[in-house]
């Protein structure tokens, strides 16, 4: 008898040792969900959703004159890319075929190219016909109103100059 009570307490034992480890096991696959969800919807490289676009005026290649006041009724696709960015030329074909299909058309579309003319030459000719297309300095008025902080930048902006979405890609903005 002392043998059968002796190996029921060792298996009590190791049941609630086990239980403990679960309970951490499970905690850390939770928090580890949690990081790798972060991760997908990659880090804040501009305003997030439901913030206001900041003031700005700006020149495009066209000629025309750009600015918080002049926002189409539609709402506004809007790309900052930067010349050298291997994640900037993955995603604009992406960017691109978005602004192919929208309702607004080319006017309902911004490109913001963040760099100078002469290194952005291949951007500005794949942007050109789907977007108005914009090339300022990094940190130029547009990246500021928009606060990027890193490339590329995607968002989009209604006609009250609220960003409806923003992200580094464009799944998730309902473009």
């Amino acid at each position: 008898m002392p043998f059968l009570i002796a190996f029921v307490a060792v298996v009590g034992v190791l049941c609630a040792v086990d239980l403990v480890l679960s309970v951490g096991i499970i905690r850390r696959l939770r928090e580890h969900s949690e990081a790798l969800a972060a991760l997908r919807r990659g880090p804040e490289v501009m305003a997030p959703a439901g913030s206001a676009l900041g003031p700005f005026t700006a020149v495009t290649t066209d000629g025309e004159t750009v600015s918080d006041d002049t926002l189409p009724g539609t709402p506004t696709l809007v790309g900052v890319f930067s010349p050298g960015c291997p994640a900037c030329a993955e995603r604009m074909p992406s960017f691109v075929d978005a602004a192919k299909n929208r309702a607004g058309g080319r006017s309902s579309v911004l490109a913001v190219l963040a760099g100078r003319e002469e290194d952005v030459a291949a951007e500005r000719a794949a942007l050109e016909p789907v977007a108005r297309v914009v090339i300022e300095s990094s940190g130029g008025g547009l990246t500021r109103a928009l606060s990027v902080s890193g490339f590329p930048a995607f968002a989009l902006v209604d006609a009250s100059r609220t960003i409806l979405a923003s992200g580094t890609s464009m799944e998730g903005l309902g473009a």
